[in-house]
């Protein structure tokens, strides 16, 4: 089986190194990073990865923009989402819980759990 590809989208230039660096010594998928929504898009229509990792909270394209735009492209409609948020009120995740994706891990996460909170939202 090939291994799998993760799309890591957050405008946080730390996190998003932290979630590589994680998830690369702890798997063997292949993590690409965006660092915007609309740098999200682009790589999701030339890579197509096997699920994307997707801050809520960005500037520009939000998560939930970025969202909508992917399920209304034929190529990345399908791709597996699971929103990374700081949000940890309940009624904000129930909201963001009724869109089209897989999950939801809250910041701050745990880095030795992260790679489990994955495989577990996405069936892996």
């Amino acid at each position: 089986m090939a291994n799998k590809q993760l799309l890591v989208v957050d405008d946080d230039d730390g996190v998003r190194r932290i979630i590589e660096m994680c998830l690369q010594s702890t798997t063997n998928w292949n993590v690409l990073t965006a660092a915007s929504g609309e740098e999200a898009l682009r790589l999701a229509q030339n890579e197509q990865p096997d699920a994307i990792l997707l801050d809520v909270m960005m500037p520009d394209f939000n998560g939930i923009e970025t969202l909508d735009r992917l399920r209304t492209q034929t190529s990345t409609q399908d791709i597996p989402v699971i929103f990374l948020t700081a949000k940890v009120l309940e009624k904000e995740k129930q909201k963001l819980m009724k869109l089209s994706i897989q999950g939801l891990i809250s910041k701050p996460f745990d880095v030795l759990d992260l790679n489990k909170e994955i495989r577990c939202l996405l069936n892996w």
